[in-house]
């Protein structure tokens, strides 16, 4: 499946292919049909991840005093590539999407709404092109544009 990724280190945003999500009871299989990818809150993740590691400090002072402390506990080396690991770690963009359930479940494992499959919905997550959600946390997709 596709998904939408941040490189936090390097600044790289790239729509590559990572496994799709295996249905699991209590959850549903969605595939996704169009995920909004905000110009706020992920665009200042796309700044910061494009900044060098000053601009990096500059906006997340806390982070800084986190990093500080943990030198002094662990030392440098051990921080150092704690650090870069973290920054390393893909961040997913994406979220609010509309798109139909490919796999649905009861309604008791589903939650009080009862998902089927090809039901039209609505979800908070991370840009995939499949999703595997609570029931709960999906709605149903009444109105707006078609979805198909």
């Amino acid at each position: 499946m596709k998904q939408v990724l941040q490189n936090l280190r390097s600044g790289a945003t790239e729509v590559v292919d990572v496994p799709a999500p295996v249905a699991v009871p209590g959850r549903l299989l969605i595939r996704t049909r169009a995920s909004l990818i905000s110009a706020g809150t992920e665009r200042m993740l796309v700044e910061f991840s494009r900044a060098g590691f000053i601009g990096k400090a500059k906006a997340q002072p806390e982070k800084v005093q986190q990093v500080i402390d943990k030198i002094r506990a662990d030392g440098l080396l051990p921080t150092l590539e704690a650090v870069f690991n973290k920054l390393d770690e893909p961040l997913p963009l994406g979220y609010c999407n509309v798109g139909v359930v490919v796999e649905g479940s009861s309604e008791q494992e589903a939650g009080s709404r009862g998902q089927e499959t090809g039901d039209k919905r609505r979800e908070s997550g991370a840009g995939d092109s499949v999703i595997r959600w609570f029931g709960d946390s999906v709605i149903r997709w009444f109105g707006g544009p078609v979805i198909r």
